[in-house]
């Protein structure tokens, strides 16, 4: 219940920040508890890079995240790999896509290798994330 101030305007500013805040928990709670219940299939990630230059050793394949499975999360991640002459992964950014999945696609870019190369060079790899 809301109670009486007398704090001038700030302190109804505070009531109604208060109140969506409460709304904004009950529907991500809701949307979190229908998302839970329905029953989620899913079908393994493609990784690919597009118009690659240097050729890939190994592509390793992102898990997917508990989160993601109980959200029935699909889409594209886009992860920037800065590659050694070895062909070890030294740094990785995410490009785009949606955090719950990025994390992943991140940690598994890292961990792929690339035939050795005169220089340093980045790719762009594409993890695609499918849920049914």
């Amino acid at each position: 219940m809301l109670g009486v101030y007398f704090a001038g305007l700030s302190g109804f500013k505070d009531i109604i920040v208060n109140q969506v805040k409460r709304i904004l928990a009950v529907c991500l709670l809701a949307t979190l508890a229908t998302a839970v219940s329905g029953t989620v299939s899913l079908r393994a990630q493609i990784a690919e890079l597009p118009e690659s230059k240097r050729k890939v050793k190994v592509l390793v394949k992102p898990q997917y995240p508990d989160l993601a499975k109980k959200l029935s999360l699909s889409g594209l991640v886009k992860i920037e790999v800065t590659i050694g002459p070895d062909g070890k992964v030294k740094r990785t950014h995410i490009v785009g896509g949606h955090p719950v999945l990025a994390t992943e696609a991140e940690k598994a870019a890292s961990q792929s290798e690339f035939e050795p190369g005169p220089k340093e060079t980045t790719e762009i790899i594409e993890f695609k994330f499918i849920a049914q």
